[in-house]
């Protein structure tokens, strides 16, 4: 049987785990310049279908963080959720933008102070593969020393043609080599796939499922959710400029609770399922807009994942 975070969470620290979402301040240099693409011209778009939050929303919006903006940032985010449970500890999630990006003694100091509260357990950190430096792996070493870290690689799909149609600004190679030295470094290391990409179809997206399968060492975690078109992004703007009977089809939820339970139920079970739908802000999502009844779609999948997901 496969596990569920919450599964697993609950397991290891005897209690349910709530995530509290919050910001490190940094960038992406898929936005700011930092990389050239293959045409030469430096990308300051991000990938396609980021939106200005830099796909993460519901965190607190991008700007200079220090150490006590951050102690303010975690009594807020705590209380808001200490307001609904009575949760204790949690996970410090940096989700927005790229969070090993910028000055490593800044994001050291930070993430020091954050992963040292007495009300973490984990410190998890959304980021791109090319953004793991030495200097940036030392820091994570010397963290999870302290307590578990967690690094999140927004992967998204194997296959190029996808990645340069999206304008994700890296290929499978340096995936692969972020992915073998954080997992030679003892990181715990979860991949973010995007299911129904514009141009894929249910074998590419499969044919990405199996590849990370097969990882070695085992893949520790997995975020997979539906693509998610959004007011405001490149990729809306792209699709506007379509032709009516040209658009790309997105899924509809019985399609794609299938999808995510074949999925699954190809991985090894030691990898932890961490998400299995996305919930885009209401006020900025066009398609699906199934996805933002979050409790029936769950509902299906656990339908679908019966036998497979604990």
């Amino acid at each position: 049987m496969h596990q569920k975070l919450s599964t697993y969470l609950k397991s290891t620290y005897g209690e349910k785990i709530y995530r509290l979402s919050l910001t490190s301040g940094c960038s992406c240099p898929n936005r700011d310049g930092s990389i050239i693409m293959p045409g030469g011209e430096k990308s300051f778009g991000g990938c396609t279908f980021c939106s200005e939050g830099g796909s993460g929303d519901f965190a607190v919006p991008v700007r200079s963080v220090n150490i006590s903006d951050m102690n303010d940032e975690l009594l807020k985010a705590r209380e808001k959720i200490k307001a609904k449970t009575n949760a204790t500890r949690f996970i410090a999630y940096f989700q927005s933008f790229t969070n090993t990006y910028g000055d490593v003694n800044r994001l050291k100091e930070l993430y020091s102070a954050v992963i040292q509260r007495d009300d973490i357990v984990i410190l998890s950190l959304g980021t791109r593969p090319d953004c793991i430096g030495s200097d940036v792996l030392a820091m994570l070493k010397e963290l999870n020393k302290i307590k578990p870290v967690w690094v999140e690689l927004g992967l998204q799909t194997i296959h190029e043609k996808s990645a340069i149609a999206f304008n994700r600004g890296y290929d499978l190679a340096v995936f692969e080599d972020a992915y073998k030295r954080l997992k030679e470094a003892g990181i715990t290391t979860i991949v973010h796939v995007i299911l129904g990409l514009f141009g894929e179809t249910k074998e590419d997206m499969l044919e990405t499922i199996r590849y990370l399968a097969h990882l070695s060492p085992v893949l520790d975690g997995i975020k997979l959710q539906n693509l998610q078109l959004l007011k405001g992004t490149q990729l809306y703007r792209q699709y506007l400029e379509m032709e009516t009977k040209d658009r790309p089809h997105f899924m509809d939820m019985e399609e794609y609770t299938d999808l995510v339970a074949q999925c699954i139920a190809l991985l090894p079970e030691k990898t932890v399922i961490h998400r299995m739908t996305g919930d885009g802000p209401r006020k900025l999502l066009v398609e699906p807009l199934w996805s933002l009844d979050k409790k029936r779609v769950l509902n299906m999948l656990t339908k679908k994942c019966a036998g497979i997901l604990e």
